[in-house]
């Protein structure tokens, strides 16, 4: 009885709640003046064609560390959690057979995600996309590998070095922000180049890549421990 009783209550205070945001709600008929400033001027102060990345990577440059940080904290804690000891290494997860037709999807595939995935973090400041865009879709590649063979072997100092240079090359890009242009990832630091083009948008493309090559080996660097964590004698 008590049971259903909180049970009505919180469903109570919920529909309470909903009925005040839909009361209240008004429509918005024209931009804000922050989202104004960044539609009417983001092309020309920052050089990219797709304006959500002139908001994300250069206006909003430090939430954009945080989150980079974020994920990176993540990957971290799961590599700890599913540490395993080194003689586990050798041992061979038990699995049925694997279909003919994913090996050979796999072996097709793969080097096609991947160079999409760099398309897609390369040319960010162009088409709708960027570098955790990018990074996801360099991740499906390698879930793909482990998926078409549980045991492959995975490289854990690539994917450590990638995760670890690029995460310094993207701070040391935004250091140069402040030193060369107006402020951390300002990425003016070499000029705007010409607009639409693949070299525009000054070093978005460079942040970009970076971003894309730390949250492709953070993501891997999550499935290749949890791949590790299944095997048994």
């Amino acid at each position: 009885m008590l049971k259903n009783t909180l049970i009505a209550l919180v469903i109570a205070v919920l529909a309470y709640m909903f009925y005040n945001v839909y009361n209240t709600y008004e429509t918005r008929t024209s931009l804000s003046g922050v989202a104004e400033y960044y539609a009417t001027n983001a092309a020309k102060e920052v050089g990219a064609a797709n304006i959500v990345t002139s908001i994300v990577v250069t206006y909003r440059g430090f939430d954009t560390l945080g989150e980079v940080t974020i994920l990176f904290l993540t990957a971290s804690i799961i590599s700890f959690f599913l540490k395993l000891k080194e003689e586990d290494e050798n041992k061979s997860i038990k699995h049925g057979i694997t279909s003919e037709l994913l090996i050979t999807a796999s072996q097709v595939l793969v080097p096609i995600i991947f160079l999409f995935g760099i398309y897609v973090f390369i040319n960010g400041h162009l088409t709708p996309g960027g570098g955790f865009q990018g990074g996801a879709i360099i991740a499906t590649g390698v879930a793909l590998m482990i998926m078409a063979n549980p045991n492959i072997r995975i490289n854990n100092h690539v994917i450590h070095w990638v995760e670890s240079i690029s995460g310094v090359a993207f701070v040391i890009v935004g250091l140069f922000g402040i030193v060369l242009a107006g402020g951390f990832l300002d990425n003016r630091i070499s000029g705007l180049g010409e607009f639409g083009t693949l070299f525009s948008a000054g070093a978005i493309p460079i942040i970009y890549s970076f971003i894309g090559l730390k949250v492709g080996a953070e993501i891997s660097n999550i499935l290749n421990k949890y791949q590790k964590s299944q095997k048994e004698l």
